[in-house]
């Protein structure tokens, strides 16, 4: 009987050597990937100075909506600039012509200040030998009150024609 326990001492020796390998083997893959899982967790937490995943989604989201209320801001202001800019008086056109087909040549002008909604000014100067007269009529969406010259619709259809 004791040539059986003997065996069987060896055999729970051999199993537990085996089981002991095997634990080892695992323990190996195990702490390869808690190394992978701290690397994983240290690009995650980044500089933010906290260590709690709770408290970093927190700041997280609290800068994300610090930029969405930035970017709400930036496009308010963006669109008051391009009201501005489209009401600004900033297409230009320049008609000369000869006011007096006897005499002269192309001295006299007129020019239009218009912005997109061709809301804006024409000025006309009619240059003859002893004088020079300038006429200045508001536009609005194209038309004045005042009757427009063939030369001033010119000046204004030029401006409107400029990008």
């Amino acid at each position: 009987m004791e040539g059986w326990n003997d065996q069987v001492a060896v055999i729970v020796a051999g199993a537990a050597g085996a089981l002991l390998l095997v634990s080892f083997v695992w323990l190996g893959v195990l702490s390869s990937k808690l190394s992978k899982l701290k690397k994983a967790h240290s690009r995650l937490i980044g500089d933010t100075g906290v260590s709690n995943m709770e408290e970093v989604m927190g700041v997280i989201h609290g800068r994300m909506s610090e930029l969405e209320r930035k970017q709400i801001d930036q496009d308010q202001t963006m669109e008051q600039h391009e009201r501005r800019l489209a009401s600004m008086k900033g297409r230009i056109g320049v008609h000369r012509f000869n006011a007096f087909s006897d005499s002269g040549s192309d001295l006299s002008f007129s020019v239009a200040f218009i912005n997109e909604a061709q809301d804006g000014v024409v000025i006309t100067g009619i240059h003859g030998r002893e004088q020079t007269f300038l006429y200045a009529k508001p536009i609005d969406k194209g038309q004045s009150a005042y009757m427009l010259t063939p030369e001033e619709k010119t000046a204004i259809s030029l401006a409107m024609q400029k990008e």
